[in-house]
């Protein structure tokens, strides 16, 4: 595995936060009531075009990979969980300047063992309890001989407080995901340095892109579940906008940074699909047909840039399946399982 070195300067923004794709969801190479498609890789260009900018806005992804990331301090806390083969545990550590808390899950035995960081879905901060939202999840993988780090991030259970109340427009998520990796790597415990992997569910499928975009070589491969859209303009407009109860953050993001269509350089910056030809790593894809919370179209679409750009793509798709994948999870663990096997070698 090529350990990842902090990138130098993109010095490269989207001119346009939409991609090709979005006119439609049919896709030629992609099933549509069950299976599997497997994209090589293949030489070819960022989704978006790109123009010259000298200094990237600080709340963007090119922003991100000019940071140095030195996340450490896991400290293990209460025993929260036991079973016949593994042990689940609520865990801290330093992420920047924050504290960010978290459940670790070790399997019985000395190690050292493959190992994975969990990213959530959406769960109002204010309600959001320790480990929440990939229960299932971390338990699969102690089981399977995984550790696995469930990160709450910033404004989450017992982390640090986000203080920019949603305007870094979870980019703050992105470096938590990344500084939990290196505090895995600088803890004392049976995580082996050579085999990580992430894997985030929904809005947890979108911080695990912008991290592979972000930190390329960080980890040996990314694994999304029922993902948002890689155009963080559609989530805005999807989930945010959209949302009656919402409208204060809605007004708060567009007096920041403006409309998507008057600032598309803004919107580009912080969309993972303007940077996938930076992906270095391979990327499981799993989505329900009949999710009606994130599209599948959006994974469809997603899928089918990242082949252009060159990533090494597996779209898994499950009919009849919904958002939090109920009748199929463990098929689709299953599929994680093999697939992550096959890369964390």
């Amino acid at each position: 595995m090529r350990r990842w070195i902090p990138a130098v300067l993109l010095g490269l923004l989207a001119t346009s936060c939409s991609g090709a794709d979005e006119s439609g969801d049919a896709d030629p190479g992609a099933p549509t009531s069950g299976g599997t498609t497997t994209a090589a890789p293949s030489t070819g260009a960022t989704e978006a075009t790109t123009s010259a900018a000298a200094v990237p806005n600080r709340v963007s992804l090119p922003a991100l990979r000019q940071k140095t990331y030195d996340g450490d301090g896991l400290t293990l806390g209460a025993e929260v969980l036991r079973t016949a083969s593994h042990t689940q545990y609520d865990v801290t550590y330093r992420s920047g300047k924050l504290t960010i808390s978290g459940r670790l899950a070790v399997p019985n035995g000395d190690g050292p063992f493959p190992t994975v960081v969990l990213a959530h879905g959406y769960i109002e901060p204010s309600v959001y309890k320790i480990g929440q939202g990939m229960t299932r999840e971390r338990a699969w993988f102690g089981d399977h001989g995984y550790v696995a780090l469930h990160v709450d991030y910033r404004g989450h259970g017992g982390s640090d407080p986000d203080r920019t109340q949603g305007l870094d427009m979870r980019m703050g998520y992105t470096e938590d995901v990344i500084n939990a990796v290196h505090a895995l790597r600088a803890w004392d415990g049976p995580v082996d340095d050579e085999r990580v992997g992430l894997v985030g569910r929904s809005m947890g499928g979108g911080v695990v892109q912008n991290a592979l975009v972000v930190a390329p070589g960080l980890v040996d491969a990314g694994v999304v579940f029922a993902s948002v859209s890689s155009i963080a303009a559609e989530n805005f407009n999807h989930f945010i906008r959209s949302d009656g109860a919402r409208d204060g953050i809605t007004n708060a993001i567009l007096n920041a940074y403006d409309e998507p269509k008057a600032n598309p350089e803004f919107w580009g910056g912080i969309s993972a699909r303007t940077y996938f030809g930076d992906i270095a790593e391979p990327v499981l894809v799993l989505h329900g047909t009949a999710d009606d919370t994130c599209p599948i179209r959006w994974s469809r679409q997603t899928t089918r840039a990242m082949r252009r750009a060159g990533v090494d793509v597996t779209l898994e798709t499950y009919a009849g399946e919904g958002h939090a994948f109920g009748p199929q999870f463990d098929r689709a663990m299953q599929d994680t399982g093999a697939f992550l096997a096959r890369h964390l070698s």
